[in-house]
């Protein structure tokens, strides 16, 4: 009988429970508009309040009902909901929010949370709720009067565009607002009307600034037409509302990223107040929250807004979507190609071709003709010339040419071939210095690349030192902390900050660089594309195929001895001393058995008489007359005997640099060979270092959310936030760098060989390719 009586009562409860829970509540919801964007948000508001509600009552949602802006029909909508079996009536939107202010009495429970600017509100200080029968504000820290003076201290700005809803200053005093604001602040204003379809009549020419006031509803496609207005007048610009705004390509904004979960939580507890029998009068209407500034930095470079130092502190900056690049960006490639084109390093090696070049004519001008033309004026003593009977007059002059040409010379001979071999050397010379150019750009490129990621996780680590603040500030008011943490906190904010301008001044050093190499100005705004392993260009030259040969230790030695190999057959340094080599020889034999080899030389001269006058012009009768002109052809052979021992001198001093040349030879073939294995290990190694690195960022970020909520809760203390933030910081640093690494690694390695994949065609990569494959495979 006990049994029957528990079981009954066990029944009975869960009947009463299943009763209560099975409480129907009709929630009716008035909107001024909806979109495509917006109707997500509608969803999870729904399931949110759902959610908090629970198995206190079934919730029911009536169809939304929209007024388009128009006043009369959002009485329309209210009084249908009034009339229906609507318990709850949710209410959002400017013009919905008017129409429920001229309401006098609510017969049905209503929570407000409007557009409407909380400039428009004139509550007194110290209430906290409505204190009207059935109704509940929800009142967020919009503030046009706000914004504008933190406008105003980003941007001294003189006359403001105020881009508003079309429809909004007929039913808001949005004029004497701001008709109050200016004459009290200085500069002045202009209201540009927004239609509904995104567009704006202004041609935005007779402002210095835009002030976003507006615009909520509209969709991704117009909003994205507006910024680009906007931005395509190099105006400055500041949204009314969240973060996201900012990261679609507006300036700034004053609000943080959209608090549309802490929204939606209070509309849901107070809907379950509601529902529990509290009067919505004696709800809170307050939403408080932190307004933080964001500031696009792509934007503000785009329109040339500049960006001080000392917004670092206040101010979060971000990339967001506008991506519109600020000058040239380059890629590796394009920094290499640009290198060779343009450095001016290179540009002296390329003139020094052109000298040796000269010295091969001068070498080869040996063997053409030398020919001299003279020209005389005489005068002669009388005395002699009377008695010289015509041959020489007292007044003459004659002229002659003489031809000279070398017929065959071992030393001209010798000194072709050597200077010939000089300019073969000196445009080896140059290949290395072009190869040690396009090394010297891939540092470049790669030390920009490490110095740009570096000032974005020194940004992110700087967000992260604010965010823990926030948190000292709350455990703080919570009494959970002391002040010591604040403070120690916003040291570390003060010294996050300096890590981020100097990150930021190194970085532009390191483009500095860059526009030296490639002979640009060196102010010229540049950026650099990123490189990942295996991806984009690194993708088709197969760096992947050799890091999975390295990892393997049977074929590495066969790798290397390919390499090595390749090395020494491309290698400039090698060509140079062989051309060197080659006209150290032909000098040796030039002064060995060269010497007996006589010159062989003609001459020829031809002379002329011009004119002759005065005494002595008369030859005697019986004397011949000398023709006006003669001439005269002859063969010379010249064989030098003994010149002060020169000849054994310059033999032996070729000999000698014929040694030196062989030494140098074997020093750069170790070197070559010493390079390739070095550089190998240290691939090695950073393939280990790169998936470590991964490992190890991960778990730092794991560990750093982990140790924050602790913090929050005021189970850690302060010093094991800081050190897990500054692991973080140093993993996120380590992996970034690995990356780079292993490819500046593969730049120095291609540097050994004397072979730059990037600088090549896809033809010649894969027969290398094919190449190394095959040797590696004969060899194993």
């Amino acid at each position: 009988m006990k049994n029957l009586r528990l079981l009954f009562l066990l029944t009975f409860i869960h009947l009463l429970g299943y009763s209560q829970s099975s409480k129907t509540v009709t929630i009716g919801i008035l909107a001024d508009k909806s979109s495509e964007e917006t109707k997500p948000l509608l969803a999870k508001l729904q399931n949110e309040i759902k959610a908090v509600v629970g198995q206190s009552a079934t919730i029911v949602f009536k169809e939304v009902l929209e007024n388009g802006f128009n006043n009369e029909l959002a009485k329309s909508n209210y009084q249908t909901l009034v009339n229906s079996n609507a318990d709850i009536i949710l209410v959002f939107g400017v013009v919905n929010t008017i129409m429920i202010d001229e309401v006098d009495e609510y017969s049905k429970p209503i929570i407000l949370f409007g557009s409407a600017n909380s400039d428009f509100y004139d509550f007194d200080e110290d209430q906290k709720t409505s204190t009207v029968n059935n109704i509940n504000y929800l009142i967020a820290p919009f503030s046009y009067t706000d914004d504008l003076d933190v406008f105003k201290s980003l941007y001294n700005y003189k006359k403001v565009g105020i881009i508003i809803d079309d429809f909004l200053p007929g039913i808001l005093p949005v004029k004497n607002l701001f008709n109050n604001y200016f004459s009290k602040n200085g500069g002045s204003y202009t209201l540009i009307p927004l239609q509904k379809d995104g567009s704006i009549t202004s041609d935005l020419n007779d402002i210095d600034a835009v002030y976003l006031a507006g615009g909520f509803y509209l969709n991704d496609n117009e909003f994205k037409t507006l910024v680009t207005t906007i931005n395509s007048k190099k105006l400055p610009s500041f949204s009314v509302y969240s973060k996201e705004d900012v990261e679609k390509g507006i300036l700034a904004s004053n609000q943080p990223e959209t608090n549309i979960d802490q929204f939606f939580r209070r509309i849901a507890l107070n809907v379950e107040a509601i529902i529990e029998g509290t009067n919505a009068s004696t709800l809170p209407i307050y939403l408080n929250y932190k307004k933080k500034l964001s500031i696009n930095y792509n934007t503000a470079k785009q329109i040339g807004f500049p960006l001080r130092y000392s917004m670092l502190a206040k101010a979060d900056f971000i990339g967001g979507e506008n991506d519109v690049k600020v000058g040239t960006s380059y890629s590796i490639i394009d920094i290499m190609k640009g290198v060779v084109a343009k450095n001016l390093s290179l540009d002296v090696e390329r003139k020094n071709i052109e000298l040796s070049s000269q010295d091969v004519k001068t070498a080869k001008s040996s063997y053409l003709p030398n020919i001299t033309a003279n020209g005389n004026g005489v005068y002669l003593d009388p005395k002699v010339a009377e008695i010289s009977n015509g041959t020489n007059p007292e007044f003459s002059t004659s002229g002659n040419v003489t031809l000279e040409q070398v017929i065959y010379s071992e030393g001209a001979g010798a000194n072709i071939t050597i200077n010939e071999n000089l300019q073969k050397a000196q445009k080896e010379t140059y290949n290395a210095a072009e190869l040690d150019a396009l090394l010297n750009a891939s540092v470049a490129y790669f030390n920009a690349l490490v110095l740009k990621t570096n000032v974005a996780i020194q940004n992110q680590n700087l967000q992260v030192t604010k965010k823990n603040l926030e948190i000292a500030d709350q455990n703080f008011a919570a009494g959970e902390s002391g002040k010591s943490d604040v403070l120690r906190f916003r040291s570390q904010l003060a010294q996050n900050t300096q890590s981020l301008i100097n990150a930021e001044n190194q970085k532009l050093q390191a483009f500095n660089t860059i526009n030296q190499l490639m002979n640009n100005p060196i102010a010229t705004e540049i950026d650099i594309d990123d490189a990942k392993i295996s991806e984009g260009i690194f993708e088709n030259y197969k760096y992947q195929d050799f890091l999975e040969i390295l990892d393997d230790p049977k074929l590495r030695p066969a790798l290397v001895k390919f390499l090595v190999e390749e090395g020494n057959k491309n290698a400039p340094e090698l060509k140079n001393i062989g051309y060197n080599m080659e006209a150290t020889q032909r000098n040796y034999r030039l002064n060995n058995l060269g010497r007996f080899v006589p010159v062989v030389a003609l001459q020829g001269q031809y002379n002329l008489a011009i004119s002759q006058s005065g005494k002595g012009t008369i030859v005697p009768e019986g004397f011949p007359n000398a023709p006006d002109g003669t001439y005269n052809v002859g063969v010379n052979l010249s064989l030098p005997i003994f010149q002060q021992n020169q000849r054994n001198i310059n033999r032996q001093t070729a000999k000698i640099q014929e040694d030196q040349l062989l030494v140098q030879k074997e020093n750069v073939e170790l070197s070559i060979e010493k390079n390739v294995n070095d550089i190998l290990l240290d691939m090695t190694n950073q393939i280990a270092n790169i998936e470590i690195s991964k490992v190890s960022e991960e778990t730092a970020k794991e560990s750093l959310d982990l140790t924050q909520n602790a913090y929050a809760q005021g189970a850690v203390p302060l010093i094991q936030l800081i050190d897990a933030q500054t692991n973080y910081l140093q993993a996120q640093l380590a992996r970034a760098t690995a990356n780079y690494d292993y490819l500046l690694t593969s730049m120095q390695l291609e540097r050994a060989i004397g072979y730059f994949f990037l600088m090549n065609t896809e033809a010649n990569n894969q027969d290398f390719i094919q190449r190394a494959n095959q040797y590696i495979l004969n060899n194993n």
